[in-house]
Order: C-alpha cells, then sequence, then structure tokens
C-alpha cells in the first residue's frame, strides 16, 4: 500500500489529500519508508529533513482539516537539487569547500514550492557545482541509476531523477545549463523540463543576464511537470529575464488535438555522433507521432557555432561563478571545474564577443528553419547509460570525443538557442537501459512543449518502474 501511494501521480496525490483520502502526514510517511528502503541502493538524497518535514505535514493536515489548503503542491513531498540553497538546510554545492554550508536563504523556487504547500524532505545529489552529466562527488559519492546499479544516472540533477524513478519523491527541481535537467531524465526513464530562460526566474543571482543556465521541474509524467511548473513559474522583478505570464495557466489540461503538427525529424541532428542502440529507440517513436496525426519530415537545422558559443559562454560562466574559489580552494576542486574557471580567465573580449555573435546567428537561424515546424524531435543523450566508475563518455561510434562534454552536444546544443525543450521517456535498448527523447519548441512555446510531450506520453506505452522497486 506504501508502495503505491509512492508510485501515484503528483496530480492524484494532490487531489486525494484535497479530497481528505490522505493526509500530508500519510503521504509524508509512505515516502520516508521508501527513502528508507531504496535509497542506500542508489545515494540519490543526501540530506533528509523528516523531523521538520513532519511537524511541516502536522500543519498542512490541520489546516486541511479546516478545509484550508495552502496550493497546488499542498501535502507534496518535494527534495531540492544541492545545488539550490535551503534556508537553514545544508547546501553543498557538491564541493568539500562547502560541506557544512547552511545558507541563511532559499530560492525562489524553493520558496514558491513551499508557499503553494510542498514539503521539503531535503536535498538530492549533484556532482559538484554541477560540472559533468555525471551524478558523483567527493562528499556523497556517486548515484546510481534503479534500472541498474552498475550505470550512472546522468547529471547534473541525476539524484532528482533517481529518487523520481524510485517513488521517493512525486515532484523534483533541478537546473540545466548543458542538459542537467534532461539527461538524467533519460537515464531513468522520467520527465525533465528546460523550460524557456526567465520562466521560473533564478532568485538570487550572480550572473542574472545568463539566458542559459535554468531552473525547473521534473516529474515521472508531464503533467505533473506542468503542474510543478505552474507553482513555481512567473515574474519577479527581481529577475530581468522574467517572462511576464503568470504560472497558473500550466495547471490547465494539457489535452491537445495534434493532427497536422508538423514535427521535424532530427535523427541525424547537426551531425553529431549518436549511439547506435539510441538511433534504434528513438526512430521506433516515429510511428506514435504519426498515430496522433502529426507530420514528420526529416529536418536538418544548422547548428554551426553552437559548440564554439556554448563553450566560451559556459568558460565565462563558471568563471563569474567560481573565481574567487580557486586560489585558496585548487587542492579541493574537481579537475574538470578548474579547467573550467581557467578557461574562463583566459577569454578575451573578441572571443566572448564571437561567443554572442555566433548565438545570435544560430537563434536567427533556427527560430527561420521552425516557421516550417511546430517542434523538433531528436535523442536527448547520445548515449545510453554508461558505468557509474566512467566520469564521462570519451568515444561515440569510435569518434573520440575532444572534451568532457562533447557526449552532451544534443542537448546543450538546445541550451544554446535557448528554445524550451522537455525529455520524456522513448524506451529501452535491449539491455534495459532508458533512452529519452527530446521535444523542442518554438521561441518561448512551453505551453505547446508540454501539449506534445504529453500526447506522445499516452501513446507511447513506456514502462515507468524500474526493476529495483518492484
Amino acid at each position: 500500500m506504501n508502495t503505491d501511494i509512492c508510485f501515484l501521480t503528483a496530480s492524484e496525490l494532490a487531489r486525494r489529500i484535497r479530497r481528505k483520502e490522505l493526509s500530508s502526514s500519510e503521504v509524508l510517511e509512505a515516502h520516508a519508508r521508501q527513502i528508507e528502503r531504496l535509497n542506500p541502493q542508489v545515494n540519490a538524497i543526501v540530506t533528509l529533513v523528516l523531523d521538520q518535514a513532519r511537524e511541516r505535514a502536522r500543519l498542512l493536515d490541520e489546516t486541511a482539516a479546516r478545509g484550508e489548503f495552502f496550493g497546488p503542491l499542498h501535502g507534496l513531498p518535494i527534495a531540492h537539487k544541492d545545488l539550490t540553497e535551503t534556508k537553514g538546510i545544508r547546501t553543498t554545492y557538491g564541493s568539500p569547500i562547502f560541506e557544512n554550508h547552511v545558507p541563511d536563504f532559499s530560492t525562489l523556487l524553493v520558496e514558491r514550492a513551499q508557499q503553494v504547500g510542498a514539503i521539503t524532505i531535503g536535498k538530492t545529489n549533484t556532482p559538484e557545482f554541477g560540472a559533468g552529466s555525471q551524478t558523483f562527488n567527493p562528499i556523497f559519492g556517486a548515484t546510481r541509476n534503479p534500472w541498474d546499479l552498475s550505470k550512472t544516472c546522468g547529471g547534473s540533477s541525476g539524484g532528482a531523477a533517481v529518487a523520481l524513478a524510485c517513488g521517493m519523491l512525486p515532484l523534483a527541481d533541478g537546473t540545466d545549463l548543458g542538459g542537467s535537467l534532461r539527461n538524467p531524465a533519460s537515464f531513468c526513464s522520467v520527465v525533465g523540463f528546460r523550460s524557456s530562460p526567465g520562466r521560473v526566474p533564478n532568485v538570487p543571482s550572480r550572473s542574472a543576464w545568463n539566458a542559459m543556465n535554468i531552473s525547473g521541474p521534473m516529474a515521472r509524467t508531464v503533467q505533473d511537470v506542468a503542474l510543478f511548473l505552474s507553482a513555481i513559474a512567473g515574474p519577479d522583478p527581481r529577475s530581468p529575464l522574467s517572462i511576464h505570464e503568470v504560472g497558473s495557466r500550466f495547471a490547465e489540461p494539457l489535452d491537445r488535438d495534434c493532427k497536422g503538427l508538423r514535427i521535424g525529424w532530427c535523427a541525424d541532428f547537426a551531425g553529431i555522433p549518436l549511439d547506435r542502440r539510441v538511433r534504434e529507440v528513438i526512430d521506433s517513436q516515429r510511428k506514435s507521432f504519426e498515430s496522433l496525426g502529426c507530420v514528420t519530415e526529416d529536418a536538418r537545422p544548422d547548428f554551426s557555432g553552437a559548440d564554439e558559443s556554448f563553450k566560451t559562454l559556459r568558460a565565462l560562466t563558471f568563471y563569474q561563478q567560481h573565481h574567487a574559489l580557486l586560489e585558496p580552494h585548487r587542492a579541493r576542486m574537481k579537475r574538470t571545474v578548474i579547467e573550467e574557471i581557467e578557461r574562463g580567465s583566459r577569454l578575451t573580449g573578441p572571443q566572448i564577443a564571437r561567443a554572442e555573435t555566433l548565438r545570435s546567428e544560430l537563434f536567427a537561424r533556427v527560430a527561420e528553419f521552425m516557421r516550417s515546424y511546430d517542434f523538433l524531435v531528436l535523442p536527448t543523450v547520445q548515449v545510453p547509460p554508461f558505468p557509474v566508475e566512467q566520469e564521462y563518455i570519451t568515444e561515440i561510434e569510435g569518434i573520440a570525443m575532444a572534451s568532457y562534454v562533447d557526449w552532451m552536444r544534443s542537448c546543450y546544443f538546445i541550451s544554446i538557442t535557448a528554445l524550451p525543450a522537455i525529455s520524456v521517456p522513448a524506451g529501452f535498448t535491449l539491455e534495459g537501459l532508458p533512452v529519452g527523447l527530446q521535444i523542442v519548441g518554438r521561441h518561448q512555446d512551453d505551453w505547446g512543449v508540454l501539449q506534445i510531450a504529453h500526447a506522445f506520453e499516452q501513446v507511447s506505452g513506456v514502462q515507468r518502474r524500474p526493476p529495483l522497486v518492484t
């Protein structure tokens, strides 16, 4: 019965709590037992505050008894990524430098979730400073994939994806610069949504004008991602990129007639290498879109310049955010983090200007290209999950990767365009490893992306519960 509660959708849990068929305390305790049972095997949740959560659940039950509800997330347990500041709860950023760091503030995302009834139960694992799509760090170790414990869960929101897949949480948040919401969603057969920059304002932020790094929702279903987004989206005057549209519209039903929608099918996206096992799974789902009445057409948008632009601006971001730590703490920092900061320190004005020009040209080309298509469909990740001991992929189908992030180009090429993109489960390799499919929408068409993803989810027939939890 407890496991059944843990695998109800967040939307259904919220309905049952509102109808008083379940209490917030019952929901919390079911998830606490699931964490106790499974977390030692996967290492997804790294800080727990159950006493605080239980007190919060009691308060929510008292208000519910009076017929009063905080909002759409009333009584739903949530854990926040360990890059995301939570007032009074340890936030380490996966770094030994901050092993005992307890912030005196929460980010806007955390505040908004709590204001509408979410119950914070702890923090989810992440690589050091979110660098790399493989979740491990010197404080907590590696997070394992529940579909195969010998494999990585991806990253950098890896702990969040695993906790969702295991039924330890109904909702989780993550961040995404180069794929950190989408990559682990793909590797764990859950849903991760990189919304448009400014949809969920980054407050506070030391890089408020940065359109690449976003925070957003993860869940087991698209409808639950939309529910969570309805609570955390919306304008804020402290964010210059803030989109002036209220979040509540994402609580509306996602149903849509997809007949006639034009899908740009990017099986050979940008000429980047793709593991044949991933290709087979993605190609098998083309018929699902066609069964919805969509028109699919092979598409090859021009993403030239994306790699150079992303890598330059990523290094600039690492320098801006972490350079002050380098001199006093170099011996305690991961090699790839040091390399990014140092690369950022060597950037010249002309190099940064070129990166911005390339990004502008890319956006213009892709926006023009998408006048012919409602959505693009492509693989979320170029490879299936790989061994947890392997830090990153060095070659795909015999083609060497030039850096530790090159195997993530299917994600970060989309990041640089600032277009909304979602990863939804597409199926499994013959070895039983999850593969995600990425749907990319037009500029700020977050609603449309959620609708088509929801429609695909209804016809795709993908299994959602890993063998570990059965």
